[in-house]
């Protein structure tokens, strides 16, 4: 097509060259003929007039022998009578002058008034004078343009055996005998201007005829160069330029046709790529080089709650937090003003903000610049934003951990090894009650070290895949042995310990070693926050609904365990984290024994029987935690 296109536009080209030659030979051929008929047209009236002036010698002559040998000179009658036949009967003779010998006018045909005739007579005068060839009796011969005719003056001296009569002077008009010289060259002027006519009307019309379609080429050309491939030329002449149009058209038509494909592929994968980063987890904004938006997911929009807000095309500055935009903008510089200097390779930056001036939410933005491989040139900058506010709280809980493990591991360890180094030392100087006194407190250190390692085992199996097989055991004797185990720390702070067991309840469905870790988990971490003189309940009671009618069998089958305690309570923000690994709630203090780990291992354990944990405190007042297990009818 485009070869097609290519190819009608040099014959174009061509028949306009051939065109314009066309023009310029003619008008050479025109100026060449015109320039011989011109010149063959003055050689022609040279010679009329040479001719002609020999006519008119001839016809003076000849007229000045019969006056001198037909009548008597000094009989002026005769003279006057004569001249005035010759002069009505010959139409060439526009008048007649008869002078004496001393140059008095004496008659003059036709009779002029008196000036006229003074001034024809001025005129013979200074012809006289100018012209010495009248001295020697020869004809004058000269042209003049008298009363807007061309007059050839004719003065003939009139001599007779040697004596000067007088002279006479003849004006005769070539017009009226050279006529046909006249026509021939008023028609060569017609014909030239004719020619020329002809010539410019039809260079007019060609060119018209051409600049029309080609002014709507050239209109054509434009709106396709600048993307408008809707365009048609609707002109429809014959020859070269109808099938130019045609070709034209089919060009337009084809262009449309691969650029309506290439947008709506364009399109769709735009759509695809909105689309997956839509879904992304992290939130994205693309920005142009300028620093405007192009385009921002739904992670984005909800991390700024930028909700109804058109952003397309904005500063992203204007929407940003301001310390957010402080922290961003002189990254965005810098990675742009480095786009400009290197464009081989594309370049990130990593920042971590606060979005929030609580440090509670904390999030790492990746700037990244994309460049286009094939201009070299900087397109736009992509902004990955990561929430890392939990992966924050976990490497601050595990640095707390490691603080707590390696206290709760130093202090038993320094412990033992202490009281054996005196045993070691006072042997033999120490008593036996001492001796076993001293054994029994390295003992009870070393079941804390081994209770510390087997709550970071029993995590880590947990955390494992693998599943509990669950039976109905006695709930009751569980929690007998939960209590009775932990009387003595009790006892020891003044807290009084109270099971409400529901009558009829006796065998739930768990597994009985984690059920019961479960349960002594709770109850040590209620003992530990709890304060001297208050109250643990255990509580073990139905389920009771409004209208058990309505629901399901198998729900109305759950029992409920809750421990309820009189301690220091737990802030409503921190509630939602006390059962992730390594969390520690004592107002950042570290004044009690654990590790953090313990309501962990009671939220892995029930999560294998596919329960929840609930929770429910208030600050210095107390905590409630409950879960609910299936019991048997």
């Amino acid at each position: 097509m485009y070869y097609k296109i290519s190819q009608i536009f040099s014959k174009f080209g061509l028949d306009i060259n051939f065109n314009r030659f066309i023009v310029l030979v003619t008008l050479m051929i025109s100026v060449i003929m015109s320039s011989l008929t011109f010149w063959s047209l003055t050689i022609f009236q040279e010679d009329s007039i040479i001719a002609g002036r020999r006519f008119c010698k001839d016809l003076g002559l000849l007229l000045a022998s019969n006056i001198i040998d037909s009548t008597d000179i000094n009989n002026q009658k005769d003279i006057a009578y004569f001249l005035e036949k010759v002069y009505l009967s010959t139409a060439s003779i526009r008048y007649i002058l008869f002078f004496d010998q001393y140059g008095d006018l004496l008659l003059g045909l036709p009779i002029y008034n008196t000036k006229i005739q003074n001034i024809l007579q001025l005129h013979q005068s200074l012809l006289q004078l100018e012209n010495k060839e009248f001295l020697f009796n020869i004809p004058l011969i000269n042209s003049s343009k008298l009363l807007n005719n061309d007059i050839i003056d004719i003065l003939i001296p009139l001599t007779k055996s040697g004596h000067t009569l007088g002279s006479l002077d003849l004006g005769i008009d070539l017009n009226t005998r050279l006529s046909p010289s006249k026509l021939i060259r008023d028609l060569s002027i017609f014909v030239f201007v004719l020619v020329w006519l002809m010539l410019f009307i039809g260079v007019t019309f060609n060119t018209l005829a051409i600049a029309v379609p080609q002014k709507q080429l050239l209109l054509g050309i434009q709106n396709i160069a600048s993307g408008n491939f809707y365009q048609r030329l609707n002109l429809p002449p014959n020859g070269t330029l109808g099938v130019l149009f045609v070709s034209f058209n089919e060009m337009a038509e084809k262009l449309q046709s691969y650029e309506k494909k290439n947008v709506d592929k364009i399109i769709s994968e735009k759509n695809k790529l909105e689309t997956i980063v839509s879904i992304v987890a992290e939130g994205t904004i693309l920005v142009d080089a300028e620093l405007r938006i192009l385009f921002v997911n739904k992670t984005a929009q909800d991390i700024f709650n930028w909700f109804n807000i058109d952003l397309t095309g904005v500063s992203i500055c204007n929407y940003l937090p301001i310390h957010v935009s402080e922290a961003l903008l002189p990254i965005l510089n810098k990675l742009v003003e480095s786009s400009y200097i290197s464009t081989n390779k594309s370049q990130t930056e990593e920042v971590y903000i606060n979005l929030d001036y609580s440090s509670r939410r904390i999030c790492r933005f990746l700037l990244t610049t994309l460049l286009d491989r094939i201009l070299k040139i900087l397109t736009g900058v992509v902004i990955i934003i990561q929430d890392i506010s939990k992966e924050a709280k976990l490497n601050e809980a595990k640095n707390q951990f490691i603080g707590n493990i390696s206290h709760e591991l130093r202090t038993p360890l320094c412990n033992i090894g202490s009281f054996l180094e005196t045993l070691i030392d006072y042997n033999q100087t120490l008593e036996e009650k001492e001796k076993i006194n001293f054994l029994t407190i390295a003992n009870n250190e070393t079941k804390r070290l081994s209770s510390l390692v087997n709550d970071i085992l029993d995590l880590s199996v947990l955390e494992s895949e693998y599943d509990y097989k669950l039976d109905y055991i006695d709930l009751a004797q569980t929690l007998n042995n939960v209590v009775n185990t932990s009387q003595i720390i009790a006892s020891k702070n003044n807290i009084q310990l109270i099971i409400e067991l529901e009558n009829n309840i006796n065998y739930v469905l768990a597994h009985e070693s984690s059920i019961l870790q479960v349960i002594s988990n709770l109850f040590n971490n209620a003992l530990k926050f709890s304060p001297y003189n208050s109250k643990i309940v255990l509580r073990v009671c139905k389920l009771i609904y409004a209208c058990s009618s309505s629901l399901d069998i198998n729900t109305q089958n759950l029992v409920r365990v809750e421990i309820i305690d009189e301690g220091i309570g737990i802030a409503e923000e921190d509630q939602k984290a006390i059962f992730d690994r390594f969390v520690r709630v004592e107002n950042n203090v570290h004044t009690l024994e654990g590790t953090g780990l313990g309501l962990s291992i009671v939220k892995n354990i029930l999560g294998k029987y596919n329960i929840d944990v609930m929770v429910q405190s208030q600050l210095n007042v107390g905590t409630s935690i409950w879960f609910n297990l299936k019991c048997l009818r």
